[in-house]
């Protein structure tokens, strides 16, 4: 019989699952691994697994008959089905007190649901988001774990051992909350990550088509911003795609067809935001702005048809324009995370997760495909105001935008005059405006509910809760509709 030797196991050895078995490994943790398709397992042994302490397993069986108590189990398979699927196959053999950690791009309500569905048996669940990618996996990602929090203590030192460290030696990795809290934060993160891709595609679209910059012009900009403000892992990788040659000696960049894949995680984001009646409306843009560049086909006979600007403006201050586009990209970026985090925050009221702001950015400084210097600043803004009900509130940002708007309203006037699209960039000024707005013209609009539906609508000069109805034609009647708030 195998010797109960291994502290945990982990299922599902693609790439993501080997790098993370590899980085437990070499954090002195002893794994043990299991593959649905069985030969995969010994040729992670004979290869990437080489010379470690890792044990393969040639069936569930003896797969759990390898693991300490309470055994530990992560599964890095495909979200969806396929998790449940391997739940109910592996469950049977196991005992009160066990636990299953699934570390896939799971939707936060199946982690919800699995949450209570295993507490039911006994069994401990942890839904955990996993970002860094491959090498993130492979030296240090960020890890988000939420669900059942008696499992937190058995799998704390794991998952702080293998988390990428900040500067102080600080783990991005921590509890979030309970049931699919994990998940939900992860979900955020993706629409985060949407975000900031789509504002450094727009960046790139305004300079290359306003400044006819070359490839190795852009890595130069890029390459500097990167040591300011806007450093990031996002802006780092940027700079070095612009570098990259084809085998013609022409920049790679230029040859990529211009369609965008998606897996769902910002299209989630969108949706719970919608739920939540948040206007994150920067993360819905960048997804839009996908589904829009998949219209290739579309949009090559629309260019034949439909007409740009006559003439496109001259710029006058190369520079002045760039540090514009700069500016533009960081207010923007502010937005972003700012929406993202008032959807945290909704969520957490919403389903009572006890959700840690500041903790969730430290979480995202390092590891993450969004980390970034940037993060840092809002640590502190909820260390310093732990119950902050909007970062553009907070003196840092609210600064910054106030001083840099010139520079971001001039950006996204060129983009117009031109004819870039920056729907990002454009969102972002957009809210900025109705944030900052005390009077909004959506009074109009409840009249209009009101003429036609008899929605009924507050007064400025009574107090709020109070609702009236006007019987607008003379030819209505005295009844009211009911109404949705979101």
């Amino acid at each position: 019989m195998p010797d109960a030797s291994c502290d945990i196991g982990l299922i599902g050895l693609a790439v993501m699952g080997q790098n993370l078995v590899l980085n437990m490994n070499d954090h002195g943790f002893k794994v043990a691994v299991f593959n649905r398709t069985v030969s995969k397992v010994d040729d992670f042994l004979a290869n990437e697994a080489k010379g470690t302490q890792v044990v393969g397993a040639h069936s569930i069986e003896e797969f759990v008959r390898l693991l300490k108590r309470p055994r530990r189990v992560m599964l890095m398979v495909k979200a969806g089905s396929t998790v449940d699927q391997m739940i109910d196959h592996i469950t049977p053999l196991l005992e009160a007190g066990d636990i299953v950690i699934d570390g896939g791009n799971s939707l936060y309500t199946d982690s919800t649901r699995r949450t209570k569905a295993l507490a039911e048996k006994g069994i401990l669940f942890i839904g955990t988001g996993v970002s860094g990618g491959e090498e993130g996996a492979r030296r240090g990602p960020s890890i988000m774990p939420g669900g059942n929090p008696e499992a937190w203590p058995h799998v704390k030192p794991i998952f702080q051992a293998i988390a990428a460290k900040v500067d102080d030696g600080a783990p991005c990795c921590d509890w979030v909350g309970e049931e699919g809290a994990g998940h939900y934060v992860k979900m955020v993160h993706n629409g985060i990550e949407y975000g900031d891709m789509q504002l450094i595609c727009e960046a790139y679209d305004l300079l290359q088509r306003g400044l006819g910059l070359s490839a190795d012009e852009l890595h130069a900009i890029f390459a500097e911003w990167n040591k300011g403000e806007l450093d990031s892992y996002l802006i780092d990788i940027t700079q070095q795609i612009f570098t990259k040659k084809d085998d013609d000696g022409a920049p790679l960049v230029d040859k990529i067809l211009d369609t965008a894949g998606q897996k769902g995680t910002g299209k989630w984001t969108v949706i719970s935001a919608l739920d939540e009646g948040q206007p994150v409306t920067l993360i819905g843009e960048s997804v839009f702005a996908r589904c829009l560049s998949a219209l290739k086909d579309e949009r090559v006979q629309a260019e034949k048809v439909l007409q740009g600007p006559k003439a496109a403006p001259q710029v006058a201050d190369r520079a002045k324009f760039i540090e514009d586009v700069r500016r533009a990209l960081f207010c923007s970026k502010i937005i972003s995370y700012a929406q993202g985090y008032m959807l945290l925050r909704a969520a957490g009221q919403e389903f009572g997760w006890n959700l840690n702001m500041g903790g969730i950015a430290l979480m995202w400084r390092g590891g993450c495909i969004i980390r970034s210097q940037f993060l840092g600043d809002i640590k502190a803004a909820y260390d310093a105001i732990p119950n902050l009900d909007n970062l553009l509130l907070y003196t840092y940002f609210s600064n910054t935008v106030n001083e840099y708007q010139e520079s971001w309203r001039s950006a996204v006037l060129h983009a117009v005059s031109l004819g870039v699209p920056t729907p990002a960039f454009s969102t972002a000024l957009a809210f900025f405006d109705g944030y900052r707005t005390a009077r909004l013209p959506q009074n109009l609009l409840q009249a209009q509910r009101d003429f036609f539906g008899a929605h009924t609508y507050e007064r400025v000069d009574k107090p709020r809760g109070e609702f009236f109805h006007t019987n607008w034609t003379g030819h209505g009647g005295r009844v009211a509709s009911t109404t949705y708030n979101v």
